[in-house]
């Protein structure tokens, strides 16, 4: 274990996680990577704004998510070909995990060009450790589609996949997808968490009808991570 920081090697994008909700969550690393690299690649350059401003950190931003994704990555290949150094962020968490970034990691490495990870915060992990169900195998599977048959049919295509598998879902949607959870597998154990890392956070636990009927009468507000662990 080496306590000597390492300087910034020109040419390499790195990819830094940010806080999902509580601002002590960054890291030291990140926060050093963000005041030294040349230019911050921010998903939504107005909240990485905000987190610069908190911890009076001065560097110039630019914009990319999923709509300019395709034409920054190429700027960001440019720049470091130019030898500068490229902090990426998203609005909160790991980027490239349900969020932008993936695209830009694989053109830059196509490129031949160097990535290094920061890490950090990333609700996936938060969730899941947090869960009380089995983590030796998971299957992360992200957000699902909105429409409720493409919904169910991607559920059930997980039918024969071991393991927990894992969800991101809105506030707007996840009544519907617990409900389509415990009609379709019944004898599964979940975990609902939200406000990972924040004042209020929370995580209900139970069987699929039991996790169903705690929602019941109740709003549903922030963003969701769903553990499901089909054990039979």
């Amino acid at each position: 274990m080496s306590s000597e920081p390492s300087p910034l090697r020109p040419g390499t994008l790195y990819l830094v996680a940010t806080p999902i909700g509580n601002l002590e969550d960054i890291t030291l690393r990140a926060l050093r990577v963000l005041e030294e690299c040349d230019r911050i690649a921010a998903e939504d350059t107005r909240r990485t704004g905000q987190l610069l401003k908190h911890f009076e950190i001065k560097k110039p931003q630019f914009s990319y998510f999923q709509h300019n994704e395709a034409k920054r990555s190429q700027e960001i290949v440019q720049y470091l070909q130019n030898e500068e150094t490229i902090a990426l962020v998203t609005d909160a968490g790991t980027p490239g995990i349900s969020d932008p970034g993936e695209r830009v990691v694989r053109e830059v490495v196509q490129a031949g060009l160097r990535v290094e990870s920061i890490p950090g915060p990333c609700a996936l992990i938060s969730a899941l450790t947090t869960s009380g169900l089995p983590t030796g195998e998971i299957h992360f599977v992200g957000f699902l589609p909105n429409k409720s048959g493409q919904r169910r049919k991607r559920l059930e295509s997980l039918r024969h996949v071991p393991g927990t598998w894992v969800f991101y879902e809105s506030p707007y949607r996840i009544q519907k997808l617990l409900a389509d959870v415990a009609e379709l597998y019944p004898g599964a154990m979940v975990a609902v968490s939200r406000e990972l890392t924040k004042k209020f956070e929370e995580t209900i636990r139970g069987s699929a009808a039991e996790v169903v009927e705690a929602f019941e009468g109740r709003s549903a507000k922030g963003e969701f991570v769903v553990c499901v662990w089909k054990h039979t």
